[in-house]
């Protein structure tokens, strides 16, 4: 069992030290909304590891020149497409799901013009029953 890296477990100075910054920094970076550490139930600041990787994450683009309010843009943006690849990768899995019974269903024609249902590999009883597979469109 690992640790959650969303688990606020560190207190300012510990995350501070973490992150080879000052605590003040960390209160700054707070108060912009840059990094907001979760709140334990006195107040106090917890940082999870999440926040301590996205703290030198700051650190780095600061170093190359980019404002803070440029990182803080940056930062929504990287947020905006976690959340959107999450959300493809979710609805892929349900088009795979959905897909995936209804491709499977055979249908035979009976000589009647009756459907029937078989089971994928299952052959119709009849000679004068013609198999059909029946594959939805899109939006079906």
């Amino acid at each position: 069992m690992g640790i959650d890296i969303n688990q606020p477990i560190f207190v300012i100075s510990v995350a501070a030290e973490l992150a080879d910054m000052h605590p003040q920094t960390l209160r700054q970076y707070d108060r912009l909304g840059i990094v907001s550490p979760s709140r334990a139930p006195g107040k106090s600041r917890r940082y999870s590891q999440r926040d301590i990787d996205r703290l030198r994450e700051v650190q780095r683009l600061s170093h190359e020149g980019v404002s803070l309010e440029g990182i803080k843009r940056i930062l929504e943006l990287e947020n905006q497409v976690a959340a959107l690849q999450f959300r493809v990768a979710e609805l892929s899995e349900e088009l795979q799901r959905r897909r995936s019974p209804m491709e499977a269903r055979v249908f035979a024609a009976g000589a009647a013009g009756d459907v029937v249902s078989l089971v994928r590999g299952q052959r119709p009883r009849a000679r004068s029953q013609a198999v059909v597979v029946w594959r939805p469109r899109p939006g079906e």
